[in-house]
């Protein structure tokens, strides 16, 4: 093993160079985040059982002067959130780039009987439609998880999607204290896991680029045959003024925020994340 070049790989990149590889389409990966989706005492993946029924309650409250809503469900995953709007009365469609998430999000639907329309598709890069959602959610901070670029495009389609008068609610960081979150760098071997389902090493380590407000995970797998990998996660934090000023180009209004949705945890919950709340 060339010491010296996997070191080079691990330093840190500038700012939103992609990776080597992308987790959610890796067979073995999508498998293990399947896993942790599913698990209801964890936030790690998906939020926990009871978080995800105390989120849709207030979203649906939000919109108690329709009986059916026809819903989009942007990075669905495997239908946590969509079965219960569902079971609700309300006309859902689930996308999600996940096909092992979409597998499961339809054979758990068919199982239950419940009538909703998933698909599998990157949601940056689909046709959202035109005047068609009363209701479009983005749930787990996914936005702040896209680069610029993608976000801008992203917005423009929601706002397209959705019917006059419809509602956008989604969730971001906030970027209270965000410099003081850098994970530890870890090094690790593994006969198998998370990463590989077979010997492998994993170097990880964050990145802080504080003038953007973004926070780097980056995790650079190496396998037994040094085939090396490199997974990059560029996580983003806003301010309630950032946010604003995001929708107003894309012609949102009536926004409004709150911050006592999720209870009190780790970065991920309580006043760490700003849920947002606005109009078309």
């Amino acid at each position: 093993m060339n010491i010296k070049s996997l070191l080079n790989r691990t330093q840190r990149p500038p700012l939103y160079e992609k990776g080597s590889s992308f987790m959610w389409t890796d067979p073995h990966i999508s498998k293990q985040l399947l896993d942790v989706h599913l698990n209801p005492e964890n936030d790690q993946a998906s939020r926990k059982k009871s978080t995800i029924e105390k989120t849709t309650h207030w979203i649906l409250e939000h919109n108690s002067n329709q009986e059916s809503l026809n819903i989009l469900d942007l990075g669905c995953g495997p239908g946590l959130y969509t079965e219960i709007f569902a079971i609700a009365g309300h006309v859902v469609t689930g996308i999600d780039i996940s096909s092992n998430s979409i597998a499961y999000a339809k054979a758990s639907a068919h199982k239950q009987d419940l009538d909703i329309t998933y698909l599998q598709k990157d949601y940056t890069d689909i046709d959202l439609g035109q005047d068609q959602f009363d209701l479009v959610v983005l749930i787990y901070t996914d936005l702040g998880v896209l680069f610029p670029a993608d976000r801008a495009k992203l917005l423009g389609a929601i706002y397209n999607a959705l019917k006059p008068g419809g509602l956008f609610i989604f969730d971001v960081l906030n970027d209270e204290g965000f410099t003081q979150k850098l994970a530890p760098k870890t090094w690790e071997a593994r006969t198998s896991g998370f990463w590989k389902n077979e010997a492998y090493l994993a170097l990880s380590e964050s990145f802080l680029y504080e003038n953007e407000k973004v926070i780097l995970s980056q995790h650079t797998i190496v396998d037994a045959k040094e085939h090396v990998e490199t997974y990059r996660f560029w996580t983003h934090y806003f301010s309630e003024e950032d946010v604003s000023t995001m929708l107003s180009r894309q012609s949102f209004k009536n926004v409004v925020f709150h911050t006592d949705i999720l209870p009190e945890g780790d970065q991920w919950n309580g006043k760490n994340v700003i849920f947002t709340k606005c109009e078309k």
